[in-house]
């Protein structure tokens, strides 16, 4: 009977330590979220634009980074080049057509770890209504809880490169580069700890 009890007692901790290291669902936080693009300007220049007002979910394992998940989307009405002329222009038919395809969207497919605290993210990058696989180089920055807000926050950064021609997005190439260089700095918090 005693045998019994410690056998119980040991799938008790068992199943304790699991929950404790289950998977944790984040809501990313659009304040502290940049999402950077920067291309050549007839080799005179590298204007960068931001696509911010991002709305997204990231599921994180500190366990098992492999069984991370993201999903994120990036109004084109959130898109800021610091110089409005510009922003009219990239939203406009010649580049992304907004009214036509108002968000950019990103959903992975497969994470892989790449060596301490670095990941590399594949997913499927829908722009301008054209999906394409792009791969993300992600370190991550800091796990735990934040100290202003009180809720287990993660953070992290990622790069990538992709061809807008790739995306339909291919007008004045070569002269203004067809190389997009991104990238991204977020924070997401415990999307449980929110609700409460």
């Amino acid at each position: 009977m005693r045998a019994l009890r410690y056998v119980a007692l040991a799938a008790l901790l068992a199943t304790a330590g699991t929950a404790v290291a289950a998977p944790v669902t984040y809501t990313l936080d659009p304040g502290h979220t940049m999402v950077l693009f920067s291309w050549n300007h007839f080799g005179f220049s590298n204007p960068t634009a931001n696509l911010g007002q991002v709305q997204g979910t990231l599921v994180y394992d500190e366990k098992d980074p492999s069984k991370a998940t993201v999903e994120a989307t990036l109004p084109l009405a959130g898109l800021d080049s610091f110089v409005p002329k510009l922003d009219e222009h990239l939203k406009s038919a010649d580049f992304l057509d907004a009214a036509k395809y108002p968000t950019v969207t990103f959903k992975s497919t497969k994470v892989v770890p790449a060596g301490k605290g670095k990941l590399k993210v594949t997913g499927d990058l829908t722009v301008h209504g054209v999906t394409k696989p792009v791969t993300l180089d992600v370190s991550l920055n800091k796990v735990g809880p934040h100290p202003m807000m009180k809720v287990q926050t993660v953070g992290f950064d990622a790069t990538t490169t992709i061809k807008r021609s790739d995306f339909g997005v291919g007008a004045y190439v070569p002269n203004v580069s067809d190389e997009i260089k991104i990238r991204i700095t977020t924070e997401a918090h415990d999307a449980s700890a929110e609700k409460k």
